[in-house]
């Protein structure tokens, strides 16, 4: 995933969404998807929205709009203002939360910064999201049953639970918003929040960093940040287990 180096076409229904407003693709994914900002960047933060555009084949985003929707009872994610398919295109329209994505150019440019608020963020978000009520499953369990045989028995089974938490799902880096303070501000792309080890998730963020910050390894950082002792027996196992579920490794 990286941010557009020229600009992109807005599609149409972008632009109904828009009613005149300015529009610029700020992020795009290795499968098509991009996601529109609406509004300048001068306009307060009520004033902005986002919308993820994806192909309707490979997407449904009512389960992301489903997931923010709860959540954002107990922690800051973005406010669900519509989702649905227009044509090829599934979309997900949200508005905006302070905050910048930790790979923004400004973040990059302060990865200490960046790396501590990210860790910190995942602790708080796995504090706040009571587990007793949550109706989504993210476990090794249920990723494994998807995988091909041949993929299962490259992974193996898992090791035991060491704490179970509302995982974020997709804990890289650019998923972390971090305010003017250096704060984590927010969470987004929660697709694939659910019920789920800990280290399901540290062991994708500490992944990530390496794509992000390559300058030098800072899983340590995000560690102390998170509040947790590096455990390398689950961090190889779920970083394995993401692995699998690229298509191009199957």
């Amino acid at each position: 995933m990286t941010f557009p180096s020229s600009p992109l076409p807005v599609p149409p229904l972008v632009a109904r969404f828009a009613q005149g407003r300015p529009v610029r693709a700020v992020w795009a994914n290795d499968g098509g998807g991009v996601t529109f900002r609406i509004g300048a960047d001068v306009a307060g933060i009520a004033e902005r929205e986002f919308v993820k555009i994806s192909n309707a084949r490979t997407t449904d985003f009512g389960g992301e709009a489903r997931r923010l929707q709860w959540a954002a009872r107990y922690v800051p994610v973005p406010q669900v203002l519509g989702f649905g398919v227009d044509g090829d295109s599934a979309w997900l329209r949200t508005r905006a939360l302070p905050g910048l994505s930790a790979v923004h150019p400004r973040r990059l440019a302060t990865p200490d910064v960046a790396v501590a608020a990210i860790g910190a963020g995942l602790r708080t978000l796995h504090d706040r999201i009571p587990v007793g009520s949550c109706p989504f499953d993210w476990s090794a369990a249920t990723r494994l049953a998807t995988l091909t045989a041949a993929a299962r028995a490259r992974v193996g089974e898992p090791p035991p639970v060491d704490r179970l938490v509302v995982c974020h799902g997709d804990a890289c880096a650019p998923n972390t918003l971090i305010d003017d303070e250096g704060r984590c501000s927010g969470h987004v792309d929660l697709g694939g929040l659910g019920l789920a080890d800990r280290w399901a998730d540290l062991a994708v963020a500490t992944l990530s960093l390496g794509w992000n910050y390559p300058d030098r390894v800072r899983d340590a950082d995000l560690f102390a940040a998170y509040g947790v002792a590096p455990d390398t027996p689950r961090i190889d196992y779920y970083r394995r287990l993401w692995q699998s579920e690229d298509p191009a490794s199957r």
